[in-house]
Protein backbone atom coordinates (compact mmCIF):
# COMPACT_ATOMS: atom_id res chain seq x y z
CA UNK A 1 0.00 0.00 0.00
CA UNK A 2 1.07 3.25 -1.11
CA UNK A 3 1.36 6.16 1.54
CA UNK A 4 0.24 9.52 0.67
CA UNK A 5 3.50 11.79 1.35
CA UNK A 6 1.37 14.31 2.52
CA UNK A 7 0.80 11.74 5.99
CA UNK A 8 4.48 12.11 6.38
CA UNK A 9 5.99 14.76 9.08
CA UNK A 10 8.94 15.27 7.33
CA UNK A 11 8.17 15.50 4.13
CA UNK A 12 5.47 18.93 5.01
CA UNK A 13 8.51 20.20 6.71
CA UNK A 14 10.76 20.10 4.12
CA UNK A 15 7.47 21.37 1.44
CA UNK A 16 6.99 24.48 3.53
CA UNK A 17 10.52 24.90 3.66
CA UNK A 18 11.11 24.63 0.32
CA UNK A 19 7.70 27.23 -0.56
CA UNK A 20 9.91 29.89 1.51
CA UNK A 21 13.18 28.99 -0.14
CA UNK A 22 11.35 29.10 -3.50
CA UNK A 23 9.70 32.13 -2.80
CA UNK A 24 13.05 34.48 -2.03
CA UNK A 25 14.28 32.48 -4.81
CA UNK A 26 12.17 33.70 -7.48
CA UNK A 27 12.28 37.14 -6.18
CA UNK A 28 15.95 37.05 -6.67
CA UNK A 29 15.47 36.19 -9.95
CA UNK A 30 13.81 39.07 -11.04
CA UNK A 31 15.37 41.58 -8.54
CA UNK A 32 19.19 40.88 -9.30
CA UNK A 33 19.30 41.41 -13.01
CA UNK A 34 17.11 44.64 -12.28
CA UNK A 35 19.50 46.45 -10.14
CA UNK A 36 22.54 45.78 -12.82
CA UNK A 37 20.23 46.75 -15.69
CA UNK A 38 18.71 49.98 -13.85
CA UNK A 39 20.80 50.79 -11.09
CA UNK A 40 24.51 50.03 -12.58
CA UNK A 41 23.79 50.17 -15.95
CA UNK A 42 25.21 46.69 -17.15
CA UNK A 43 25.40 45.95 -20.37
CA UNK A 44 23.98 42.43 -22.42
CA UNK A 45 26.91 41.44 -21.38
CA UNK A 46 26.96 42.26 -18.36
CA UNK A 47 24.11 40.85 -17.75
CA UNK A 48 24.74 37.75 -18.82
CA UNK A 49 28.32 37.20 -17.01
CA UNK A 50 25.94 37.53 -13.99
CA UNK A 51 23.76 34.90 -15.00
CA UNK A 52 26.64 32.32 -15.99
CA UNK A 53 28.23 33.19 -12.76
CA UNK A 54 24.78 32.03 -10.88
CA UNK A 55 24.60 29.10 -12.48
CA UNK A 56 28.86 28.33 -13.09
CA UNK A 57 28.76 26.74 -9.89
CA UNK A 58 27.29 23.74 -10.52
CA UNK A 59 30.21 23.17 -13.40
CA UNK A 60 32.63 24.08 -10.59
CA UNK A 61 31.93 21.72 -7.69
CA UNK A 62 28.63 20.19 -8.88
CA UNK A 63 29.98 16.27 -9.40
CA UNK A 64 31.97 16.30 -6.04
CA UNK A 65 29.45 18.37 -4.14
CA UNK A 66 27.05 14.87 -4.93
CA UNK A 67 30.18 12.45 -3.01
CA UNK A 68 29.91 14.95 -0.22
CA UNK A 69 26.42 15.15 0.20
CA UNK A 70 25.94 10.94 0.00
CA UNK A 71 28.94 11.21 2.82
CA UNK A 72 26.64 13.92 5.14
CA UNK A 73 23.50 14.21 6.77
CA UNK A 74 20.93 15.64 4.42
CA UNK A 75 19.25 17.87 6.84
CA UNK A 76 22.20 19.35 7.93
CA UNK A 77 23.73 20.44 4.55
CA UNK A 78 19.95 22.25 3.27
CA UNK A 79 19.62 24.41 6.78
CA UNK A 80 23.29 25.70 6.25
CA UNK A 81 22.83 26.23 2.38
CA UNK A 82 19.73 28.04 3.14
CA UNK A 83 21.41 30.43 6.10
CA UNK A 84 24.61 30.94 3.72
CA UNK A 85 21.82 32.35 1.17
CA UNK A 86 20.82 34.06 3.79
CA UNK A 87 23.46 36.30 4.40
CA UNK A 88 24.86 36.37 1.23
CA UNK A 89 21.51 38.29 -0.50
CA UNK A 90 21.56 40.15 2.95
CA UNK A 91 24.29 41.92 1.79
CA UNK A 92 23.29 43.34 -1.78
CA UNK A 93 20.27 45.89 0.03
CA UNK A 94 22.68 46.54 2.80
CA UNK A 95 25.55 47.86 0.18
CA UNK A 96 22.90 49.42 -1.37
CA UNK A 97 21.84 51.42 1.43
CA UNK A 98 25.56 52.68 2.27
CA UNK A 99 26.01 53.72 -1.23
CA UNK A 100 28.69 50.88 -1.82
CA UNK A 101 27.29 48.52 -3.74
CA UNK A 102 29.07 47.14 -7.37
CA UNK A 103 28.66 45.22 -10.07
CA UNK A 104 31.48 43.15 -8.59
CA UNK A 105 29.69 42.30 -5.60
CA UNK A 106 26.84 41.41 -7.08
CA UNK A 107 29.00 39.02 -9.28
CA UNK A 108 30.35 37.42 -6.03
CA UNK A 109 26.95 37.23 -4.04
CA UNK A 110 25.48 35.12 -7.30
CA UNK A 111 28.35 32.87 -7.20
CA UNK A 112 28.78 31.94 -3.98
CA UNK A 113 24.71 31.58 -3.58
CA UNK A 114 25.20 29.28 -6.94
CA UNK A 115 27.68 26.93 -4.56
CA UNK A 116 24.60 27.01 -1.40
CA UNK A 117 22.20 26.05 -4.30
CA UNK A 118 24.28 22.99 -5.57
CA UNK A 119 24.02 21.58 -1.65
CA UNK A 120 20.60 22.89 -1.33
CA UNK A 121 19.17 21.01 -4.42
CA UNK A 122 21.30 17.98 -3.93
CA UNK A 123 20.64 16.97 -0.99
CA UNK A 124 16.96 18.04 -1.53
CA UNK A 125 16.49 15.70 -4.07
CA UNK A 126 18.34 12.57 -2.09
CA UNK A 127 16.81 12.95 0.43
CA UNK A 128 13.05 12.77 -0.69
CA UNK A 129 13.24 9.06 -1.57
CA UNK A 130 14.33 8.27 2.16
CA UNK A 131 11.25 10.37 3.44
CA UNK A 132 8.62 9.31 1.27
CA UNK A 133 9.98 5.62 0.14
CA UNK A 134 10.25 5.09 -3.63
CA UNK A 135 6.67 4.12 -4.39
CA UNK A 136 5.38 7.66 -3.44
CA UNK A 137 8.17 9.06 -5.74
CA UNK A 138 6.04 10.06 -8.43
CA UNK A 139 3.46 11.70 -6.12
CA UNK A 140 6.00 13.63 -4.14
CA UNK A 141 7.96 14.75 -7.11
CA UNK A 142 4.63 15.99 -8.99
CA UNK A 143 4.01 17.82 -5.56
CA UNK A 144 7.73 19.76 -5.53
CA UNK A 145 7.12 20.47 -9.18
CA UNK A 146 4.16 22.31 -8.77
CA UNK A 147 5.50 24.35 -5.77
CA UNK A 148 8.10 25.50 -8.12
CA UNK A 149 6.17 26.28 -10.80
CA UNK A 150 3.52 28.50 -8.03
CA UNK A 151 7.05 29.93 -7.08
CA UNK A 152 7.92 31.05 -10.34
CA UNK A 153 4.69 32.73 -10.62
CA UNK A 154 3.64 34.24 -7.63
CA UNK A 155 7.42 34.85 -6.30
CA UNK A 156 8.56 36.41 -9.92
CA UNK A 157 4.96 38.14 -10.05
CA UNK A 158 5.91 39.51 -6.68
CA UNK A 159 9.01 40.74 -7.34
CA UNK A 160 8.37 42.33 -10.01
CA UNK A 161 5.95 44.09 -8.13
CA UNK A 162 8.15 45.01 -5.61
CA UNK A 163 10.64 46.20 -7.95
CA UNK A 164 8.47 48.67 -9.27
CA UNK A 165 6.95 49.77 -5.69
CA UNK A 166 10.01 49.44 -3.43
CA UNK A 167 13.06 49.40 -5.70
CA UNK A 168 15.01 46.13 -6.62
CA UNK A 169 17.28 46.22 -3.48
CA UNK A 170 14.59 46.19 -0.94
CA UNK A 171 12.93 43.38 -2.99
CA UNK A 172 16.24 41.08 -2.38
CA UNK A 173 15.93 41.84 1.27
CA UNK A 174 12.43 39.64 0.94
CA UNK A 175 14.96 36.69 -0.54
CA UNK A 176 17.24 36.77 2.31
CA UNK A 177 14.29 36.77 4.81
CA UNK A 178 12.54 33.95 3.12
CA UNK A 179 15.88 31.60 3.13
CA UNK A 180 16.25 32.42 6.76
CA UNK A 181 12.43 31.36 7.18
CA UNK A 182 13.36 28.25 5.21
CA UNK A 183 16.33 27.19 7.36
CA UNK A 184 14.10 28.18 10.58
CA UNK A 185 11.67 25.89 9.51
CA UNK A 186 14.21 22.73 8.19
CA UNK A 187 15.27 22.09 11.73
CA UNK A 188 11.79 21.04 12.70
CA UNK A 189 12.51 18.30 10.19
CA UNK A 190 13.82 15.01 12.49
CA UNK A 191 17.86 14.10 12.12
CA UNK A 192 18.06 12.52 8.94
CA UNK A 193 20.21 8.97 9.98
CA UNK A 194 24.20 8.75 8.36
CA UNK A 195 24.87 8.21 5.65
CA UNK A 196 25.08 4.12 4.69
CA UNK A 197 28.63 2.60 4.55
CA UNK A 198 30.06 2.31 1.38
CA UNK A 199 29.43 -0.91 -0.31
CA UNK A 200 32.52 -3.84 -0.17
CA UNK A 201 34.68 -3.58 -2.74
CA UNK A 202 33.89 0.07 -3.24
CA UNK A 203 36.59 2.57 -3.29
CA UNK A 204 35.98 5.72 -0.46
CA UNK A 205 38.62 7.98 -2.65
CA UNK A 206 36.15 11.07 -4.01
CA UNK A 207 37.54 10.85 -7.58
CA UNK A 208 36.69 7.34 -7.88
CA UNK A 209 32.73 7.62 -6.09
CA UNK A 210 32.18 10.96 -8.19
CA UNK A 211 33.06 8.90 -11.51
CA UNK A 212 31.18 5.85 -10.25
CA UNK A 213 27.83 8.04 -10.38
CA UNK A 214 28.92 9.68 -13.97
CA UNK A 215 29.38 6.24 -14.73
CA UNK A 216 25.64 5.62 -13.82
CA UNK A 217 23.85 8.30 -15.20
CA UNK A 218 26.06 7.98 -18.86
CA UNK A 219 26.07 4.48 -18.95
CA UNK A 220 22.45 3.54 -18.68
CA UNK A 221 20.81 4.92 -22.07
CA UNK A 222 17.67 6.28 -20.59
CA UNK A 223 19.50 8.12 -17.95
CA UNK A 224 21.64 9.57 -20.87
CA UNK A 225 18.44 10.57 -22.97
CA UNK A 226 17.03 11.98 -19.81
CA UNK A 227 19.87 14.06 -18.92
CA UNK A 228 20.23 15.41 -22.55
CA UNK A 229 17.04 16.32 -23.58
CA UNK A 230 16.91 18.01 -20.28
CA UNK A 231 20.22 20.16 -20.97
CA UNK A 232 19.04 20.97 -24.33
CA UNK A 233 15.83 22.65 -22.93
CA UNK A 234 17.69 24.04 -19.78
CA UNK A 235 20.24 26.13 -22.88
CA UNK A 236 17.40 27.09 -24.65
CA UNK A 237 15.54 28.24 -21.68
CA UNK A 238 18.22 30.13 -20.31
CA UNK A 239 19.20 31.60 -23.50
CA UNK A 240 16.07 33.31 -23.87
CA UNK A 241 15.71 34.39 -20.36
CA UNK A 242 18.66 35.91 -19.83
CA UNK A 243 17.89 38.98 -22.74
CA UNK A 244 14.50 38.82 -21.21
CA UNK A 245 15.41 41.81 -18.58
CA UNK A 246 17.08 43.62 -21.53
CA UNK A 247 14.38 43.35 -24.53
CA UNK A 248 11.68 44.55 -21.32
CA UNK A 249 13.72 47.36 -19.64
CA UNK A 250 15.92 48.69 -22.57
CA UNK A 251 14.81 48.28 -25.74
CA UNK A 252 10.54 48.06 -24.94
CA UNK A 253 10.57 50.44 -22.23
CA UNK A 254 8.20 48.67 -20.30
CA UNK A 255 7.58 48.31 -16.22
CA UNK A 256 9.44 45.55 -14.34
CA UNK A 257 5.62 44.00 -13.47
CA UNK A 258 5.32 43.53 -17.13
CA UNK A 259 8.49 41.15 -16.92
CA UNK A 260 7.75 39.38 -13.82
CA UNK A 261 4.06 38.60 -15.05
CA UNK A 262 6.00 37.30 -18.42
CA UNK A 263 7.97 34.60 -16.43
CA UNK A 264 4.79 34.51 -14.22
CA UNK A 265 2.94 32.87 -17.57
CA UNK A 266 6.18 30.30 -17.71
CA UNK A 267 5.02 29.15 -14.41
CA UNK A 268 1.73 28.68 -14.82
CA UNK A 269 2.84 26.31 -17.91
CA UNK A 270 5.30 24.89 -15.33
CA UNK A 271 2.49 23.94 -12.77
CA UNK A 272 -0.29 22.62 -15.57
CA UNK A 273 2.96 20.43 -16.71
CA UNK A 274 3.20 18.97 -13.03
CA UNK A 275 0.05 18.52 -12.70
CA UNK A 276 -0.97 16.68 -15.90
CA UNK A 277 1.96 14.68 -15.40
CA UNK A 278 0.86 11.49 -13.42
CA UNK A 279 -2.61 11.24 -15.53
CA UNK A 280 -1.31 11.71 -18.75
CA UNK A 281 1.52 9.15 -17.95
CA UNK A 282 -0.97 6.58 -16.58
CA UNK A 283 -3.24 7.12 -19.71
CA UNK A 284 -0.45 6.63 -22.02
CA UNK A 285 2.67 5.57 -20.27
CA UNK A 286 5.81 7.25 -18.83
CA UNK A 287 7.83 6.93 -22.01
CA UNK A 288 5.38 7.98 -24.30
CA UNK A 289 3.89 10.50 -22.50
CA UNK A 290 7.79 11.95 -22.51
CA UNK A 291 8.15 11.69 -25.72
CA UNK A 292 4.46 12.83 -27.90
CA UNK A 293 4.24 15.42 -25.31
CA UNK A 294 8.07 16.90 -26.32
CA UNK A 295 7.17 16.28 -30.28
CA UNK A 296 3.94 17.84 -29.73
CA UNK A 297 5.26 20.89 -28.02
CA UNK A 298 8.71 21.10 -30.00
CA UNK A 299 7.07 24.15 -32.47
CA UNK A 300 5.95 26.64 -29.51
CA UNK A 301 9.55 26.87 -29.07
CA UNK A 302 10.15 29.44 -32.31
CA UNK A 303 7.04 30.89 -30.93
CA UNK A 304 8.66 33.14 -28.05
CA UNK A 305 11.28 35.21 -30.85
CA UNK A 306 8.52 36.44 -31.71
CA UNK A 307 8.41 38.82 -29.34
CA UNK A 308 9.13 42.02 -31.41
CA UNK A 309 6.99 44.65 -29.27
CA UNK A 310 4.50 45.08 -26.34
CA UNK A 311 1.20 44.50 -28.77
CA UNK A 312 0.21 41.18 -30.59
CA UNK A 313 3.89 39.64 -30.53
CA UNK A 314 3.96 39.38 -26.52
CA UNK A 315 0.87 37.49 -26.16
CA UNK A 316 2.34 35.11 -29.33
CA UNK A 317 5.40 34.74 -27.33
CA UNK A 318 3.36 34.43 -24.32
CA UNK A 319 1.66 31.39 -25.47
CA UNK A 320 4.75 29.45 -27.10
CA UNK A 321 6.67 30.46 -23.53
CA UNK A 322 3.60 28.91 -21.47
CA UNK A 323 3.33 25.35 -24.33
CA UNK A 324 7.28 25.03 -23.75
CA UNK A 325 7.09 25.01 -19.41
CA UNK A 326 4.43 23.13 -19.63
CA UNK A 327 6.57 20.52 -21.44
CA UNK A 328 9.32 20.93 -18.91
CA UNK A 329 6.68 20.76 -15.52
CA UNK A 330 6.13 17.53 -17.38
CA UNK A 331 9.53 16.33 -17.94
CA UNK A 332 10.37 17.44 -14.37
CA UNK A 333 7.75 15.39 -12.89
CA UNK A 334 8.43 12.25 -14.36
CA UNK A 335 11.58 12.48 -15.65
CA UNK A 336 12.84 13.15 -11.70
CA UNK A 337 10.60 10.16 -10.96
CA UNK A 338 12.32 7.99 -13.34
CA UNK A 339 16.00 8.61 -12.41
CA UNK A 340 15.03 8.32 -8.74
CA UNK A 341 13.75 5.12 -9.45
CA UNK A 342 16.74 3.69 -11.44
CA UNK A 343 18.89 4.59 -8.89
CA UNK A 344 20.25 2.75 -5.56
CA UNK A 345 20.01 4.84 -2.59
CA UNK A 346 24.03 4.80 -1.99
CA UNK A 347 23.89 6.48 -4.91
CA UNK A 348 21.67 9.11 -5.05
CA UNK A 349 23.27 12.47 -4.25
CA UNK A 350 25.95 11.56 -6.89
CA UNK A 351 23.24 10.95 -9.71
CA UNK A 352 21.44 13.86 -8.54
CA UNK A 353 24.87 15.69 -9.07
CA UNK A 354 25.67 14.38 -12.56
CA UNK A 355 22.23 15.53 -13.26
CA UNK A 356 22.68 18.99 -11.73
CA UNK A 357 26.27 19.30 -12.99
CA UNK A 358 24.62 18.70 -16.70
CA UNK A 359 21.50 20.82 -16.32
CA UNK A 360 22.75 23.55 -14.59
CA UNK A 361 25.90 23.65 -16.22
CA UNK A 362 23.71 24.41 -19.32
CA UNK A 363 22.33 27.05 -17.49
CA UNK A 364 25.83 28.74 -17.31
CA UNK A 365 26.46 27.92 -20.85
CA UNK A 366 23.20 30.02 -22.17
CA UNK A 367 23.70 32.98 -19.80
CA UNK A 368 27.49 33.34 -21.48
CA UNK A 369 26.10 32.53 -24.86
CA UNK A 370 23.12 35.09 -24.43
CA UNK A 371 25.42 37.76 -23.51
CA UNK A 372 27.78 36.93 -26.29
CA UNK A 373 25.43 37.11 -29.10
CA UNK A 374 22.83 39.55 -27.51
CA UNK A 375 26.32 41.88 -27.29
CA UNK A 376 27.82 40.93 -30.98
CA UNK A 377 24.22 41.11 -32.83
CA UNK A 378 20.77 41.51 -31.29
CA UNK A 379 18.98 40.56 -28.43
CA UNK A 380 16.29 39.35 -30.86
CA UNK A 381 19.01 37.20 -32.48
CA UNK A 382 19.43 35.93 -29.18
CA UNK A 383 16.08 34.70 -28.73
CA UNK A 384 15.91 33.10 -32.01
CA UNK A 385 19.07 31.17 -30.65
CA UNK A 386 17.13 30.15 -27.69
CA UNK A 387 13.58 28.85 -29.47
CA UNK A 388 15.85 26.76 -31.75
CA UNK A 389 17.46 25.10 -28.97
CA UNK A 390 13.49 24.61 -27.36
CA UNK A 391 11.78 23.15 -30.39
CA UNK A 392 15.13 20.18 -30.63
CA UNK A 393 15.33 19.71 -26.79
CA UNK A 394 12.80 16.58 -26.89
CA UNK A 395 14.83 14.81 -29.60
CA UNK A 396 17.15 12.52 -27.06
CA UNK A 397 14.12 11.05 -25.29
CA UNK A 398 12.34 10.88 -28.53
CA UNK A 399 15.35 8.68 -30.24
CA UNK A 400 15.92 6.64 -27.04
CA UNK A 401 14.65 3.64 -25.03
CA UNK A 402 12.53 5.87 -22.96
CA UNK A 403 10.11 6.44 -25.35
CA UNK A 404 8.94 2.87 -25.08
CA UNK A 405 8.90 2.55 -21.36
CA UNK A 406 5.23 2.39 -19.75
CA UNK A 407 5.69 2.07 -16.07
CA UNK A 408 8.37 3.41 -14.14
CA UNK A 409 10.90 0.30 -12.91
CA UNK A 410 10.63 -1.68 -10.39
CA UNK A 411 11.97 -2.34 -7.18
CA UNK A 412 14.21 -5.13 -8.29
CA UNK A 413 15.60 -2.76 -10.94
CA UNK A 414 17.92 -1.34 -7.85
CA UNK A 415 19.48 -4.64 -7.60
CA UNK A 416 20.68 -4.65 -11.64
CA UNK A 417 21.49 -1.18 -11.61
CA UNK A 418 23.21 -2.05 -8.30
CA UNK A 419 25.53 -4.72 -9.62
CA UNK A 420 26.34 -3.00 -13.06
CA UNK A 421 27.66 0.67 -11.60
Amino acid sequence: MIISPWRIADFRTLFTASILSQLGTNIGYVAVPLIAVSALDASPGQVGALATLSTVAFLLIGLPAGAWVDRMRHRRVLIAADLARAGLFASVPLAWWLGTLTLGQLYAVVLLNGCATVFFDVGSQSVLPRLVGRDGLVQANAAVMSLIAVGNVAGRSAGGGLVQVLTAPVAVAFTAASHLASALRLTAMRRTPAPPPPLPGRSTRLGAQVAEGVRHVFGNPELRALALTAALNNLGSQIVNTMLPVLFIRELGLPAGALGLFWAVGGAGLLLGARCARPVAVRLGYGRALGLVGLCSAPAGLLVPLFIDDGPGLWVAATGYLIAMFKTGMDNVLGVSLRQRMTPDSLLGRMNATFRCLLTGALAVGAAVAGLIGELVTVHTTLWVGGAFFAVAFLPVFLSPVRTRRELPERQVQDAVTSIT
